[in-house]
């Protein structure tokens, strides 16, 4: 299957607030004309407050790319969804914008999935040696098994949950390259 580059297209939310680790900007002080106080906050809070998106009511495809779309987001380049049959584990290819090689398998889980050790071992076999991972990273819509966590520690695998993905889109977590593990 033929690489399909990723180019940079306007997110389908609002855009994220700053991260909690930067101040945030002061919302007005003067209510805007016909507009009581109170209702002008909650218009503001509104138009600054992304949507929450929910990866697992996509299919794998759209699951990939919406991956690979947060990636452009985040600065990174050369961003391709590379998933499908012989695949070999990866799923999106980039470069960080530290420049490091990212392979990012992903797994749309279902509710009450858990991606398990024998999910971080295929991967782990293949995101190094193949395709030459500086950091490898395995993204779900669910969460893993505590196996599977000990597994990827030992590798070097970065595992995004359904929590930390959700952190990463709304801008509120670290991307996976900024949580990367020393192998």
């Amino acid at each position: 299957m033929a690489a399909a580059p990723v180019e940079a297209v306007a997110p389908p939310v609002a855009p994220a607030p700053a991260p909690a680790w930067e101040p945030a900007t002061p919302a007005a002080t003067t209510p805007a004309a016909g507009v009581a106080p109170a209702e002008e906050t909650l218009l503001l809070d509104a138009a600054v407050v992304p949507q929450v998106m929910d990866y697992a009511v996509l299919d794998p495809d759209e699951f990939e790319r919406a991956i690979a779309e947060l990636c452009v987001r985040d600065g990174c380049t050369d961003v391709e969804v590379v998933g499908g049959a012989g695949d070999l584990g990866a799923d999106v290819l980039a470069v960080a914008p530290s420049g490091h090689r990212l392979v990012v398998q992903c797994k749309r889980y279902g509710e009450g999935n858990r991606v398990g050790s024998q999910d971080l071992q295929r991967f782990g076999g293949t995101c190094f040696t193949v395709h030459e991972a500086d950091i490898a990273v395995l993204v779900t819509t669910a969460d893993f098994t505590a196996p599977a966590l000990e597994y990827a520690e030992q590798c070097g695998i970065v595992c995004m949950d359904a929590e930390a993905l959700t952190a990463w889109h709304l801008g509120t977590g670290p991307s996976p390259w900024e949580t990367s593990y020393e192998a």
